[in-house]
Formats: C-alpha cells, structure tokens, sequence
C-alpha cells in the first residue's frame, strides 16, 4: 500500500504514474489524510511527527506490517515495478540517510514547484479499486 499526500501536486503525478506503471496491479494507494492511514499511523510507535510525504506499507511473514518513509518507500515502491524500474530498488543496498538527504530537500520545495491538488482524474472502475479511503 502507498500512502501519498493527498493535498501535494507531485505526490498526485507520482500516484497517477504509479498507477500507469504498475501493470499487474500490486499496489494500492491511500491518502495521508484519510482513515487508513490514520490507522497505519496508529499501529506505528516509530511515525515520524509531521510525516506529510509517500509511506510504502508492506506485510510480511506472519502478517507483520513493515512501514517504509522518504527514500526507503521510493526504493521499495520500484521493487513493485516492471523492468527497468525495478532496477532502482537494488538502490537500497546503500546507506538510507544519504538519499533521504537529497529526499527531503526536494520535498521541502515540492509544493513550491508543482503546487497543490485542485483536481484529479477520474479513476477508471479498476483503478478506483485500488484506492483506499
């Protein structure tokens, strides 16, 4: 699951992007702002305060939610990706603090440069599955 500032312009492209690309349909997506993500937030002692940019929400063995921010989200959200964008995920190999650096600086500007969210697309029947509340 993606969670995704539903306010930011770019986290919008992203989310319409991803939804482009993802051809088997693995992720779904949910507003930062909603109740599903309220719920995430909740079961997560580590959320960072403030956390206003893409969260990958995976579950692994046993049903064990692992939760993933900044970069660490952007390089598991590629594992879900056809080639070649699959190809970043192998990214995660290198040290976190170093691309979060050039992550949250560019999420510093973010609405500066693409603005806010004053309309979307309208989801087909099967994207709209695909999205949570």
């Amino acid at each position: 699951m993606v969670l995704y500032d539903g306010d930011c312009g770019f986290c919008d492209h992203t989310v319409q992007w991803l939804l482009d690309h993802d051809r088997d349909g693995r992720l779904v997506f949910a507003p930062l702002q909603g109740p599903t993500a309220a719920a995430v937030r909740a079961r997560q002692p580590r959320w960072p305060p403030g956390l206003d940019s893409l969260v990958l929400v995976e579950v692994g063995p046993g049903g064990r939610e692992r939760v993933a921010w900044y970069s660490r989200a952007v390089l598991g959200i590629c594992a879900y990706l056809p080639w070649p964008w699959r190809a970043a995920a192998l990214l995660r190999i290198l040290p976190a603090p170093l691309f979060d650096l050039g992550y949250r600086a560019f999420a510093r500007i973010r609405h500066r440069v693409f603005g806010r969210v004053e309309s979307c697309r309208i989801p087909s029947p099967a994207e709209r599955a695909r999205f949570l509340p």
